[in-house]
């Protein structure tokens, strides 16, 4: 397959099989943002490219490699990306819904305002993730590894962090709904003015309740940490 051509004759690539390609050598910085729709892109690199704005419509990034990539407004929709790697990528602005991202590595990626929506990311490393503002809605972040990310501020709706390492995590003023933080690591966690009402936090051992000062609980979960304690709330 000839990609230079490939790429070069249209913007928008269709149904093709580039596994194993390096695809960044080939890829042409003018014109509007390239749009990958249903294309295989196992183990595809993309190091170091400039994606501002592209599109990957049901594609399968599985191992793809995005290190380093300028993916500023990138739209990532449907398809699997397990194991694909994005460290120290630029992903400001970058929408992500309803792709498998199991394992996928994101170490040091700028994160400013990105969206991640109906994403499996069981097992995703995001740990020393940069910017503010990114957020995450209905995701399985399942023994995620979160270590040192700032989520201050944001809504978390729908989100299962069971088993995740959440050490460092910046939580401040963060609002949960529907979320799940079972057997979750919270070492030096810092949960100031966080709404945890909606947060089934399981079972509660002294280091996690020292982890969750100063964050806002309700009357039922209070009850709960009590009773694990053997006291009873009247």
């Amino acid at each position: 397959m000839d990609v230079a051509r490939l790429l070069e004759d249209g913007r928008e690539i269709v149904g093709v099989d580039l596994t194993e390609v390096s695809i960044t050598e080939h890829l042409v910085e003018d014109g509007p943002p390239y749009i990958f729709r249903d294309c295989d892109l196992t183990k595809a690199g993309f190091g170091g490219a400039s994606l501002v704005r592209a599109s990957f419509e049901g594609c399968v990034l599985e191992r793809a490699d995005f290190r380093h990539a300028d993916l500023d407004g990138a739209r990532f929709s449907g398809g699997g990306g397990a194991g694909a790697r994005f460290g120290q990528a630029d992903l400001v602005d970058a929408v992500f819904t309803d792709v498998d991202l199991a394992g996928a590595l994101f170490e040091g990626a700028l994160l400013t305002d990105a969206s991640f929506t109906g994403c499996r990311m069981v097992g995703a490393v995001l740990s020393g993730c940069r910017g503010t503002g990114y957020r995450f809605t209905g995701c399985n972040l399942m023994l995620a590894d979160l270590i040192g990310c700032s989520l201050r501020g944001v809504r978390l709706e729908g989100v299962r962090f069971d088993e995740a390492n959440l050490s460092g995590v910046d939580f401040t003023k963060a609002v949960f709904s529907e979320c799940r933080m079972i057997n979750a690591r919270t070492v030096e966690t810092v949960f100031t003015d966080a709404d945890l009402r909606g947060v089934d936090l399981g079972e509660v051992d002294d280091t996690r309740l020292r982890a969750l000062r100063g964050a806002v609980l309700s009357a039922a979960q209070a009850a709960s940490i009590l009773a694990e304690r053997g006291l009873t709330v009247l």
